[in-house]
């Protein structure tokens, strides 16, 4: 015997026609057309093979007895059904399911652990599954739903993204132990732009860092271009040439055991902005906003840091 394939929806329309003995009370009362309370029911009838209302011209509806039988059980289902709503909603407050985070690849070594660690200390039955990718991979997996979240640069993101800034990256040079200006601490693009570079050639970064040099009206001598963060590290500790980079690795010493030295630099340069970006109009499930809101509280906690350090 095929099982019905009646809906909650239609189940719920004959219950207030029922109770209230007018489709036009119904339709009222749950704020759809007469029509829509009409069709709802007559289709419900349909499906199970038995009439339940008598349609009357002047003195509107009347239960049949299978009509009478049915009603009562279906009071103890709606019951149930919005039992079953709540149970969801208690699971949702005690946050339970999976969220899914979209990482740049070169900002998950630096931020992605500590905020998994605290976010899991928090709700720890939540299941975050990562997902890492450069700038365009991210987008599309936001616009395709694959992540719901993103942590990523606010670089060339559409208007059709919204974002919540969580942290700031300034650049910074990077030159090799014994080079000439390893102990100035501090130097400027002119004095690094007569050099060979070293450039991390990932989409939108590789312009980033060539537009730093631009900006100041000069243009950088590459001598090797890779996208791996620790290969532009070690060919700078080797001799090779200087790098720009945002993320700050906290020790000095590469993969080899040679070690880099950072410089700031004394040029005007606004820092990299970090966001967590997800689609507009999008309805964000809890896990997500939960995240969102502990990134932002993070990043508060950390400024606040940075102030009193500095």
């Amino acid at each position: 015997m095929a099982e019905p394939s009646f809906t909650l929806v239609q189940l719920r329309y004959f219950a207030a026609a029922a109770e209230l003995g007018s489709m036009t009370a119904a339709a009222r009362q749950l704020r759809v057309s007469q029509s829509a309370v009409s069709t709802a029911v007559a289709q419900l009838e349909n499906e199970l093979g038995v009439q339940l209302l008598l349609r009357h011209h002047a003195r509107g509806l009347t239960l049949t007895a299978a009509g009478e039988s049915f009603v009562k059980e279906l009071r103890s289902f709606l019951v149930h059904a919005g039992e079953l709503a709540d149970s969801a909603r208690e699971a949702g407050d005690a946050l339970v399911g999976a969220l899914s985070l979209g990482c740049f690849e070169t900002l998950a070594p630096f931020h992605l652990p500590g905020l998994l660690a605290a976010y899991e200390d928090r709700f720890p039955r939540v299941h975050v599954s990562v997902v890492e990718g450069e700038h365009a991979q991210l987008r599309r997996a936001l616009h395709d739903g694959t992540c719901e979240i993103a942590l990523m640069y606010a670089l060339q993101l559409d208007d059709g993204i919204d974002r919540l800034l969580v942290d700031t990256a300034p650049p910074y040079a990077i030159v090799a132990e014994d080079h000439p200006l390893a102990r100035r601490g501090r130097v400027s693009l002119s004095e690094l732009a007569p050099e060979p570079m070293i450039l991390l050639d990932l989409p939108h970064s590789n312009a980033y860092f060539e537009s730093i040099m631009s900006s100041s009206g000069l243009v950088p001598h590459v001598r090797f271009r890779t996208s791996g963060y620790e290969t532009v590290r070690s060919l700078v500790a080797h001799g090779h040439g200087y790098a720009l980079l945002n993320q700050r690795p906290a020790r000095d010493e590469t993969y080899d055991g040679k070690k880099v030295v950072p410089l700031d630099l004394s040029d005007d340069l606004p820092p990299l902005e970090i966001v967590l970006a997800w689609m507009r109009g999008t309805r964000l499930t809890r896990r997500a906003q939960t995240f969102i809101q502990l990134s932002s509280e993070l990043y508060a906690a950390r400024t606040r840091s940075r102030a009193r350090s500095g």
